[in-house]
């Protein structure tokens, strides 16, 4: 039913009339020095994928790289730990997986999920007109680049990893009692580049709107500071060259825009008439963010700008 088409977060098989097969796999290296908190943010990550294509999850393998003449034995296990931890509040187990010796740690899941095929959610499937919603606030990429420097005080640290450690599961509950149109998950390419995935696979345009943006806080002053992951720059130059800036949106703007997210939030696009009832759901379900952030429209222009 869905393959590699549209970049979308999972692939998707049709098994019966009522039960499709999610399946995808992510892992990447520490964003944090805690061996257990990366577990846990690795995991909270690859979860996000099933949620963001409608679907429950169902079980996950792990995948995990250790330098075993560098880190001793227990480092994998308190990552391993952490990726339990989150599995189980998503109400699955990891039922096996593979290690290897690596040059660096690694960690991540490879998780099936199930969908009915009628409930299935695209990221291509948005329609002109649509709102976009964010169910989490951004900076993750520019702020695990202050933790790695040190840059960061220990609530800042602990609210970003609270951000990364969040399961996008009530989002998208919100999102299935309201009835959204589409929807993907923000992670790596940052809001700039999953929204322009979403409008390109749905023959659209797309304005995003600075002053609807949610932030964590600390991710502008360090921002401003200079402070920003490699993948900030090289998202602006793939996603943004032909993007109509608003002459108000500033350098610092465009880099939060560009940050790329780990284990960031939902991004839903929604009828309007039904926006107001999405935020209100995600906020009675806990969700850490329902910000309006964008549009989809009709034409193929994607703009930016400084206020709504």
């Amino acid at each position: 039913m869905v393959g590699l088409e549209t970049g979308d977060d999972g692939a998707v098989v049709r098994l019966s009339d009522e039960i499709a097969i999610i399946q995808t796999v992510d892992f990447f290296m520490p964003v944090v020095d805690d061996p257990r908190d990366f577990g846990r943010i690795a995991a909270a990550n690859a979860l996000s994928d099933v949620y963001a294509m409608g679907g429950v999850p169902v079980c996950a393998l792990a995948v995990l790289g250790l330098p075993i003449k560098k880190l001793p034995a227990e480092v994998g296990a308190a990552i391993m730990a952490g990726g339990g931890e989150v599995c189980k509040a998503a109400g699955i187990q990891i039922v096996g997986g593979h290690s290897i010796d690596d040059t660096e740690p690694k960690f991540g899941l490879s998780v099936t999920g199930r969908v009915h095929p009628d409930k299935l959610w695209r990221n291509s499937s948005g329609r002109a007109g649509d709102l976009l919603v964010l169910t989490k606030p951004l900076g993750t990429g520019t702020l695990t680049t202050a933790i790695k420097r040190g840059a960061l005080s220990a609530e800042q640290e602990a609210a970003t990893i609270a951000v990364m450690t969040e399961l996008n599961a009530s989002a998208a509950q919100a999102g299935h009692q309201v009835g959204i149109h589409a929807a993907t998950d923000v992670t790596g390419f940052s809001l700039l580049g999953h929204a322009r995935e979403m409008a390109t696979g749905a023959g659209l345009g797309l304005t995003l709107w600075m002053d609807c943006l949610p932030e964590i806080d600390g991710a502008r002053e360090m921002l401003e500071q200079g402070i920003a992951p490699g993948a900030t720059a090289r998202n602006l130059a793939h996603f943004g060259d032909d993007v109509e800036w608003d002459a108000a949106v500033t350098p610092v703007d465009r880099k939060l825009l560009g940050d790329p997210q780990t284990s960031g939030g939902l991004l839903f696009a929604v009828s309007p008439d039904k926006a107001a009832e999405l935020q209100e759901a995600l906020t009675a379900l806990g969700a850490l963010s329902s910000a309006v952030v964008g549009e989809l429209t009709a034409d193929t222009q994607v703009q930016v700008r400084a206020q709504r």
